[in-house]
């Protein structure tokens, strides 16, 4: 059965059942745990488990000391902001923190007062349903292919990758050892060292790999821990070296956005095209649909 013809079987149901009623099934199908359940598969499990594993060995933030210029960068926002990774900890993880009184989602207005604001949160990590999401829903089939995680911090775009597609190869780039050794700490206890590999290497000096990627995925990814001139070096290097007909780029946020680094539409054209994605996909209560838009497919022209 596809999807139309769940639809229509779904409405034919719903027109089964006596109208003072259907209000409570409608707001069981909506606040349910036991719809999200057929959603558990094993893959998540998989995820979960590895983000459990991950937990016991980070701070609260997932942030390490060495990265000050994270920090710095946060702490010059506007709004108080604080980094709560994506993958490690979903809302109700996040509301059972704030209960414990290890993490608030407000800040005080005027020390000492009940006024208070929300501060902002912000994740260098994709969530699990969000990998869900990138990989059944947003590319297409891997099977065959490369995958290549600019700034792959935790492991987060390899693991989902791992579960969730057939991709060939899927290879992380990331700058600091600790978190490379992380990574292959959990590779190794999972078993995913057959496809996966991580490499401690500045993007930059990985034009072969990125001349060879069938897909490209950068979240996030430079705003936080590159001063602005070298961030514009970076995404020169990457638009000479990923060049490939046909590869396929994945973007937090969308170029446009970027846009301040000095990514220029007139140079974006002649480089990638936007791809349609489409946002509407349940998949649980913990899948944010506005973090969903923030994801962006782009294929090299």
């Amino acid at each position: 059965m596809n999807a139309d013809e769940a639809r229509l079987k779904l409405r034919e149901l719903l027109g089964q059942v006596n109208p003072s009623e259907l209000p409570k099934l409608l707001d069981w199908m909506k606040n349910s745990d036991e719809l999200d359940q057929l959603l558990l598969d094993n893959n998540k499990v998989i995820l979960q488990s590895i983000a459990e594993d991950l937990r016991a060995r980070l701070p609260v933030d997932a942030m390490l000391p060495s990265e000050t210029a994270a920090q710095h960068k946060m702490q010059q926002r506007q709004r108080p902001t604080v980094h709560v990774d994506s993958f490690l900890y979903s809302e109700d993880q996040v509301d059972a923190l704030c209960e414990e009184g290890a993490m608030s989602r407000n800040y005080c207005l005027s020390c000492g007062s009940f006024r208070t604001a929300p501060l902002d949160f912000i994740s260098h990590s994709f969530s699990v349903s969000e990998l869900q999401f990138l990989f059944q829903n947003v590319l297409p089939d891997l099977s065959g292919r490369t995958v290549v995680d600019v700034g792959s911090r935790l492991g987060a775009v390899l693991y989902g990758g791992y579960v969730y597609s057939s991709a060939s190869r899927l290879i992380g780039l990331e700058l600091s050892e600790d978190f490379v050794r992380l990574q292959n700490d959990m590779l190794h206890k999972y078993g995913l060292s057959d496809r996966v590999q991580v490499l401690h290497a500045n993007v930059c000096t990985q034009e072969v790999l990125l001349q060879g990627a069938d897909v490209l995925v950068m979240n996030n990814v430079f705003e936080y821990f590159m001063e602005p001139t070298k961030q514009i070096g970076a995404w020169k290097f990457i638009m000479q070296a990923f060049r490939r007909r046909g590869a396929l780029l994945v973007t937090v946020p969308s170029l446009q956005e970027i846009g301040g680094c000095g990514l220029y539409a007139a140079v974006l054209k002649s480089w990638v095209e936007e791809l349609p994605v489409d946002y509407n996909v349940y998949l649980g209560r913990d899948a944010d649909p506005e973090e969903l838009r923030q994801i962006h497919l782009y294929r090299v022209v």
